[in-house]
C-alpha cells in the first residue's frame, strides 16, 4: 500500500505545476492533500477527480483558504468531515478529513488528511494552535482505544527534534519549533504510542518537507520537516519505505510518500 501525503498549497497553483501528471504516474493507493484552497465546486477540471479514485473533499468556508482531500483507489466504507462537537472553529476552516476502510482480512483502518493551524501570523493564531493541540489529545486518546488502524497524513506545522530543521537555534521562538509544541510531539510519539512512521525508515538529518519562500531556503536547502505520516503501533512494522519528492517542485512543501505491506 502506497500513500502519499502534500500540502499543495493551492490545488490549482500545484496542477499548473504538474503535480496531477506526477500523481498519475506514482499510482498511490491513497492521496491525502492540504491546503487545497479551493471550493469543490470550483474544481471542474478532470484532473482533481483522477481517473480510478474515489475523491472527497472538505473546504473551508473561506474561499482560497486552507481545505484538505482524500483521494483513495478502494471505495471507502464511511467519510467523515469534521472532527465535529468542540471543534467548530477549525471544522470552519476544513482541516480535517477521514476515510475508514475494511481490508481484505476483515480488519479496519482509517487514514486521514489533517492541516494543523500555523501559528506564525500573529500570537492569536498560535493560541489557536494550541487550544487545538490540547483538544485534539483527546480524540487521538480515543483513536488508541478503537480497534482499528489509523494513518494521520498531513501538514502538522511542527518540527520534532533537531534533526528535523536547519536552523534549530535561531528558530526556538518560533511557531513550529517552539518547546510547547515539540514537548506535544514527545507526547504523542511517547505515552500516546503513536509512530513517526518516516522515522522508522529514515534516520538520516537534512530530510525536509517545507522550505520558506524566502531568500534561497529551497536551492540552500534550509528546511524544515513538519509534513507527517502518523501511524498507530500496529502498523509500526508494515512500513516498507519512505521518500520525500524533490524533483519537481509543486509547492513550498514536497509529498512524502511511505510504503506499506
Amino acid at each position: 500500500m502506497k500513500i502519499i501525503t502534500a500540502n499543495v498549497n493551492g490545488i490549482r497553483a500545484a496542477n499548473k505545476k504538474g503535480f496531477f501528471q506526477w500523481l498519475d504516474a506514482e499510482s498511490a493507493d491513497i492521496v491525502c492533500l492540504q491546503e487545497t484552497k479551493a471550493q469543490e465546486h470550483q474544481l471542474d477540471a478532470p484532473e482533481y477527480y483522477p481517473e480510478g479514485y474515489h475523491c472527497h473533499y472538505f473546504d473551508a468556508q473561506k474561499k482560497g483558504y486552507s481545505g484538505v482531500a482524500i483521494y483513495s483507489r478502494q471505495k471507502p466504507d464511511l467519510i467523515t468531515r469534521g472532527l465535529g462537537e468542540g471543534f467548530e472553529d477549525m471544522d470552519a476552516e476544513g482541516r480535517f478529513i477521514q476515510a475508514d476502510f475494511t481490508r481484505d482480512d476483515g480488519s479496519k483502518f482509517s487514514v486521514i488528511s489533517l492541516y494543523l493551524p500555523s501559528g506564525s501570523s500573529k500570537e492569536e493564531r498560535q493560541q489557536i494552535k494550541m487550544s487545538f493541540l490540547a483538544r485534539f489529545e483527546k480524540i487521538l486518546k480515543a483513536m488508541r482505544r478503537k480497534r482499528r488502524e489509523f494513518v494521520i497524513c498531513g501538514d502538522w506545522n511542527i518540527v520534532h527534534k533537531e534533526i528535523d530543521i536547519k536552523n534549530w537555534k535561531s528558530n526556538q521562538k518560533n511557531s513550529g519549533c517552539l518547546p510547547e509544541e515539540r514537548a506535544w510531539l514527545d507526547q504523542l510519539f511517547g505515552p500516546m504510542g503513536f509512530v513517526d512512521a518516516f522515522r522508522v525508515d529514515n534516520q538520516e538529518a537534512s530530510q525536509y518537507t517545507w522550505w520558506s519562500n524566502r531568500g534561497q531556503s529551497w536551492a540552500n536547502n534550509v528546511g524544515w520537516r513538519i509534513d507527517y505520516q502518523v501511524v498507530t503501533p500496529g502498523l509500526k512494522d508494515d512500513i516498507k519505505s519512505s521518500s520525500i519528492y524533490k524533483d519537481e517542485r509543486f509547492s513550498d512543501h514536497a509529498p512524502l510518500i511511505i510504503k506499506y505491506k
